[in-house]
């Protein structure tokens, strides 16, 4: 995974505006010290002791990139610490010497001022140690972060996957032992059976590429279903869709009505007898979208929980896992009325 070009380009810009700080107060220190020296011997000094140190440090800031200790391996960054302002120490005085040793009292100069040169080259070594060993450290953060919420958010999609195909299995198998039941008396039934349910299983494929519909595109394809269920129920059911071209631009998840008009139809004809109706309406209250789903039961022959089967506990399921809430499905028995509402937020930016 890469790491962040915004967080790279930021630390960049500080750890070189540090040097060119260190390197600047090299030079006003240097000229402090010894006034009497012309401002270039300060400048030379201070920009040749900065360089070298940077330089031996690069092996550091590379290994640590790859190699983050334990607390109980700090003891090697410090070895690594020692070991580059030694280097170091012997690097620039070669240096110093070759470049401004002519300078009158420059040699003892350099000579008295190596225990100070040290504490200040191990005081920068270890602050870029410890910068990039944070620095790092955040990142390895950052990165783990974000692959768990990759990982979560794979689960989930998953998860849904799950849900929706769980559901096909159900209704293709009535569907089919319907056609079959159709097959020997109403042959036309049967035959326009399958094209529907040929168009509706491959508007299924189709909606797995998308998360998000408009409730009118929604109730579109709801047509399909309730049109082969017309098939298998014949004059039993009656639906009426009570949506208006406000409510039908409002998105909610592909396919959440299905499963709800599936359980109506399920305990509105499996458990009375005669005629049917199904009543869907939405409506628009600020940034949420409610639907309701009304069908008959039969209060003698069914208990109201049984409404709530695999289809709605799927629905709820599903509108957790996209909105983190458990509030959005509510269920209502009265009389020999049962009601299903959901409520679907708005959210500022929908993918379609």
């Amino acid at each position: 995974m890469s790491r962040s070009p915004l967080s790279v380009s930021r630390f960049r810009t500080i750890f070189i505006g540090f040097w060119l700080s260190v390197t600047i107060d090299g030079v006003f220190v240097l000229h402090w010290y010894e006034p009497g020296w012309d401002l270039s011997v300060a400048v030379i000094d201070s920009i040749i002791s900065c360089v070298v140190l940077f330089i031996f440090c690069l092996p550091l800031m590379t290994t640590l990139r790859y190699y983050t200790p334990k607390q109980k391996n700090y003891a090697n960054i410090f070895i690594w610490c020692v070991f580059i302002v030694a280097a170091w120490m012997i690097t620039i005085r070669w240096l110093l010497q070759l470049v401004l040793g002519h300078i009158e009292r420059y040699p003892e100069f350099l000579n008295h001022s190596l225990v100070v040169r040290i504490s200040i080259g191990f005081f920068l070594t270890g602050c870029v140690a410890l910068a990039f060993m944070i620095w790092y450290t955040w990142e390895e953060q950052k990165e783990d972060e974000i692959r768990k919420q990759d990982t979560e958010k794979f689960t989930k999609e998953a998860e849904l996957f799950k849900l929706r195909q769980q559901l096909q299995p159900h209704f293709l198998f009535n569907s089919l032992n319907s056609i079959n039941a159709l097959i020997g008396t109403r042959p036309e039934e049967a035959r326009k059976m399958v094209q529907q349910l040929s168009e509706f299983l491959r508007g299924t494929l189709k909606k797995e590429e998308t998360q998000w519909v408009s409730l009118k595109e929604e109730l579109q394809y709801l047509q399909l279903y309730l049109d082969i269920e017309r098939v298998r129920f014949g004059n039993r059911l009656f639906t009426i869709i009570d949506s208006d071209d406000t409510t039908g631009q409002m998105k909610l998840p592909a396919l959440l009505l299905q499963p709800i008009v599936e359980n109506a139809i399920k305990f509105g004809l499996y458990d009375t007898t005669g005629d049917t109706q199904i009543k869907i309406i939405a409506a628009a209250d600020g940034s949420n979208l409610f639907l309701k789903v009304e069908n008959p039961f039969d209060p003698e022959t069914s208990s109201s929980n049984q409404g709530t089967g695999f289809g709605l506990k799927s629905v709820q399921r599903r509108l957790y896992l996209l909105f983190g809430r458990n509030d959005l499905l509510a269920t209502e028995a009265k009389e020999n009325i049962f009601t299903t509402i959901v409520k679907i937020p708005q959210l500022p930016v929908q993918k379609s």
